[in-house]
Order: C-alpha cells, then structure tokens, then sequence
C-alpha cells in the first residue's frame, strides 16, 4: 500500500473560509459547492467557518463524469468532446448546482489531484474552477499546480475556490443580492 497523503484544514484556510462566509452573509446570498477533485473538501472548510449554517446551503460532490451528468445535469455529449476537466464542464457545474439547489451563488472544481493523469491524459495539477451568481455569467479560473502532490493540489485548490467565490461576492450588492 502507498504513503496516505492527506489534506490538512488548518487555521489559515478556515480563517479564509469565514471571511468568505462573512462576505455571504454581509450580501445576503448562498452559497453550494459542486466539486470533483477536491471530493467535497471545499464544503467541509466552509462548514468550519462561523455562520456557515445560514449561508452554505450544501454541495455536490460528483467524481465521475456520469455522476457529474445524473446530479448536475453536466451533458454527456460535453464530457464526451471536452473531458471532465475543462472550463465548459466547470461552468455547466455551476448551472447544474444552481438548478439543483436554492442556493444564490455557486462554485465548482474540475480537476485531476492525482497520483496520476485522469482517463481523458489531463495532467495532475490542472484544475478548472467557475463560480456564479443566478442571472450571471459564472467567472472561470484555470491552474496548472503541477504534479506537487494530491494534498497540495487540494489544498491550494480550495484556496483558489475560495478566492474566486470572494471576487464574486464582491461585484454583488446588498441590493442586487435581495433581487438575485
């Protein structure tokens, strides 16, 4: 059997995660996690954050493409041409988890983590995150960490989602957020 490598959520990530919550709150909006290689990390470090309760409504964790099609709705034509790791399945993520929950804004994460290329040969250390508003455009994001481990990848993927679903937060108004 191989090293167990793991991923720590430690004080920094979960002092970030309650700024994010904070922000959420100050906004009035929600927030659900659709997420592949990060196996639902990013809803575990939000749910460590203070008001995580009232502001994260859930996620999705969703590994393979056909669980990526039966709870998101990602199409399997898509993930057929593209791979699950591209900027359209991330953006069809967040559509999917916003049509699948009353969630205000959503984040998702594509990507392979590791040890090894995933079936489509997309390289360990490329990941696709998009995050979005109902009624807007979801932002898009690509990182190529590299093969530094699956924990780092993880980790520094979290990190990543985190400040993009901030950068969203931040273009909401208190006001447009009450007519989100």
């Amino acid at each position: 059997m191989s090293e167990i490598e793991f991923t720590a959520i430690d004080e920094a990530l979960v002092r970030r995660a309650a700024e994010v919550v904070a922000r959420a709150h100050e906004r009035g909006l929600t927030l659900v996690t659709a997420e592949s290689c990060t196996g639902g990390l990013l809803a575990a470090v939000l749910s460590e954050a203070p008001g995580a309760g009232t502001q994260l409504q859930g996620g999705f964790t969703v590994y393979t493409k056909a669980q990526k099609t039966i709870a998101l709705g990602v199409p399997e034509d898509l993930l057929r041409r593209r791979t699950a790791v591209c900027e359209d399945v991330a953006r069809a993520m967040v559509a999917g988890a916003l049509r699948q929950s009353c969630a205000d804004l959503a984040i998702s994460v594509t990507g392979v983590a590791g040890p090894a290329c995933d079936e489509d040969d997309n390289p360990v250390g490329l990941v696709h995150l998009a995050a979005g508003r109902r009624g807007h455009p979801p932002a898009h994001r690509v990182f190529r960490f590299g093969d530094i481990g699956r924990g780092a990848i993880r980790y520094r993927t979290v990190v990543a989602a985190l400040v993009l679903i901030d950068e969203v937060l931040s273009t909401a108004t208190a006001t447009e957020a009450g007519a989100a």
